[in-house]
């Protein structure tokens, strides 16, 4: 923003995030005072508002609300933390944060498990984003519906009551999945997110109930093409739980071992090929490896096949979706998405014998 700018218009939080070297989501957050946000950051956002000349949400706005908070809760799947390491989760509250920017809207993120000091049940919000795919969330939304606070779900069940953000998980992957066929690939593994809460990392057979809507939907688009693929949960969407998932998948006699993995999340897929090279395998070439989601994964040193997911366009529409709902507007639902295959180096030819 230039001198003769900040004579023109007031500053945004945009323009303080781009000042203080920070996404809009972590100046919302710093400002908000929730979430984890260090003290050097928070203090380094706060100076940079300071010599912009922003004082926080406009109180013009607030008070055309008329007894509103001007503040949007944000309800994510278990701890603060665990949700900030997943980058899917921070691209998403970036474009949650630049759509509700010029309303002069904060952030409150709130947890579906209670932590922190403001709850479900008591934070003053004038309206909610629920993010992820807890299985938490149907508590969530009786508490909200109750509290009469409308509610926008990305990625979550399917109510009458709900403005839906959707994804094509399902037919996502049975994109990645026809990927690996058109290779010719017939034995091939599955990584999975987590299926319920408190469900240990294990093996995903036919009697084990997926309570976990987006494990659900792309573990049943990859068995359209793959019926019998053996698939092994994870705990956590990380590295670590990724290569859990594979090194269980790999340990099995090499004619039965499979030739492929289909991770549901690039993280998981960066554990894959962790347990893969660890193996004295060659990615692509003895194992290939697919992904899902198309996030940049600092010093990865693969070029990822997988399915991309437009994560900030997902917020963004979440947080156009709010402003409209307290406009007294209720858009079209669902507002749905779709993902694009990325062919990287991790997946090629099935193995000669």
């Amino acid at each position: 923003m230039t001198a003769s700018d900040q004579h023109t218009r007031r500053p945004t939080l945009a323009d303080v995030a781009k000042a203080a070297g920070v996404s809009v989501s972590t100046a919302s957050i710093a400002f908000s005072g929730s979430g984890p946000v260090s003290d050097a950051t928070r203090e380094r956002v706060l100076a940079a508002a300071a010599s912009l000349g922003y004082d926080g949400p406009d109180p013009r706005a607030r008070s055309l609300r008329q007894g509103r908070s001007g503040v949007i809760g944000v309800v994510l799947e278990g701890s603060l933390l665990y949700a900030f390491r997943d980058p899917v989760t921070s691209i998403t509250l970036d474009g949650v944060a630049t759509a509700l920017g010029p309303q002069g809207a904060g952030l409150l993120l709130l947890t579906d498990s209670g932590e922190g000091a403001a709850t479900i049940d008591t934070a003053a919000v004038d309206a909610v984003i629920l993010l992820g795919c807890s299985t938490r969330v149907d508590h969530s939304i009786e508490v909200f519906g109750r509290r009469d606070i409308p509610v926008v779900s990305v990625e979550g069940p399917s109510r009458p009551e709900l403005v839906e953000v959707t994804l094509d998980n399902r037919a996502a992957s049975v994109v990645a999945a026809r990927h690996l066929q058109s290779l010719g690939h017939e034995l091939v593994g599955i990584a999975t997110l987590g299926i319920a809460d408190g469900h240990e990392a294990g093996p995903v057979t036919d009697d084990v109930a997926i309570a976990v809507s987006v494990t659900r939907e792309r573990l049943l688009g990859t068995r359209e093409v793959y019926p019998d693929a053996p698939a092994y949960s994870s705990v956590h969407n990380t590295p670590e739980d990724g290569r859990r998932a594979a090194l269980a998948l790999l340990d099995v006699a090499a004619s039965q071992r499979p030739t492929a993995i289909v991770a549901q999340a690039d993280l998981l897929a960066v554990g894959v090929i962790q347990a893969v090279e660890e193996l004295g395998l060659v990615v692509g070439v003895d194992v290939s490896v697919i992904g899902f989601d198309g996030i940049r994964i600092d010093g990865f040193a693969h070029d990822l096949t997988t399915m991309v997911q437009p994560a900030s366009a997902k917020g963004h529409a979440a947080g156009a979706a709010v402003t409209a709902l307290l406009a007294g507007e209720r858009p079209d639902t669902p507002i749905a998405f779709t993902c694009e295959l990325h062919v990287g180096s991790t997946t090629g030819p099935v193995p000669s014998s």
